[in-house]
């Protein structure tokens, strides 16, 4: 496991077309209207039954979390449903019914130990036909996978933390994934706690964006779009928080078949009404600059301050873009 310094290493040339900065899509509170989307004072309307503190852990992902400021990043012009929960907010994609980005606050020095539950509901607050709800993973070997991790804003006061809890178990958070578990998709559930064991992170404390790959010729599947990509983003702050790190990553699921294979799989499983092929999980660590031209989300500042180091005379396997980095092992994690 290795840790750099952007300052250290060569230059690696950022594209040109990478937006300058985060910017701020607009974006009502799901649910709401323009006129009750904001309290008298300006701040976000959520549920007045909360406590204090829970209410303001519901306000969702906090931009100052870090040392310093991590703006949720725009959407890149897609329409989208900002939905606060307690320390995390969905971006939610209501045409693909998924989550076009999910963004956490984790406080690694606060945690509070509860049990799983199962829990899982709808969002009252937009209508279920903009959701991916229990239809979809019924009778089928579909996982509902979390975006957000259920522990990740499991933190602070135990009344927040078990509100926490229940709203990582929100069916805007979860999108399809294979039911298959191996060893790469148990190191991707693991990459939080990896940064925050040996990235010198702050205080602790990361923010995480994490979500599916939404892309036009996902295979369609009881009304939505099976994704076969998902990304995670992992911010922290260094240098006793004058400065940031981000190291950006990629789970395919996508099926290891070739052409006629693959078109032939995809056509039984449509007809017989089961969900479409999927293939073995693969983790790679990857240039964020490729999630933002993959997702098409606004994510300059995260690229400014990428961890990963792209070596231009190392030719990847077959079957990987260049500058992807397959992962099997944690120590081959860099920082």
């Amino acid at each position: 496991m290795t840790s750099t310094d952007p300052a250290d290493r060569p230059h690696t040339g950022q594209p040109a077309d990478l937006p300058a900065d985060l910017g701020d899509s607009p974006r009502v509170p799901a649910g709401l209207s323009d006129a009750d989307a904001t309290d008298a004072d300006g701040t976000a309307a959520y549920d007045s039954s909360l406590s204090d503190p829970e209410a303001q852990a519901a306000a969702g992902y906090d931009p100052e979390f870090l040392a310093v400021r991590v703006p949720l990043p725009g959407s890149g012009g897609r329409e989208v449903r900002d939905l606060p929960y307690v320390h995390f907010s969905v971006l939610l994609d209501p045409a693909r019914r998924l989550p076009a980005l999910t963004a956490v606050n984790i406080d690694g020095a606060d945690p509070v130990d509860l049990e799983r539950g199962d829990d899982w509901h709808l969002d009252e607050r937009i209508p279920e036909s903009e959701q991916a709800g229990p239809e979809i993973y019924a009778r089928n070997d579909l996982d509902r996978g979390h975006q957000v991790r259920r522990r990740d804003p499991v933190w602070g006061e135990p009344s927040v933390a078990s509100r926490a809890n229940l709203d990582t178990f929100t069916y805007t958070n979860c999108a399809p994934q294979a039911a298959e578990f191996n060893q790469s998709k148990e190191l991707w559930l693991g990459l939080e706690d990896q940064v925050l064991t040996y990235a010198d992170a702050h205080r602790l404390r990361v923010s995480v964006f994490t979500g599916p790959v939404l892309q036009p010729d996902d295979a369609p599947y009881r009304g939505i779009r099976i994704p076969r990509l998902f990304y995670k983003i992992v911010v922290w702050a260094v240098d006793r928080g004058a400065a940031l790190r981000a190291a950006g990553y990629v789970l395919d699921q996508s099926p290891q078949l070739d052409g006629i294979d693959l078109e032939a799989a995809f056509a039984q499983t449509h007809e017989a009404g089961d969900p479409p092929p999927l293939g073995p999980y693969r983790t790679f660590q990857v240039p964020i600059r490729d999630i933002a031209e993959l997702t098409r989300l606004e994510l300059a500042q995260l690229a400014a301050v990428d961890s990963l180091q792209t070596v231009p005379t190392v030719q990847p396997p077959d079957g990987v873009r260049f500058g992807w980095v397959p992962l099997t092992e944690n120590d081959q994690l860099t920082f």
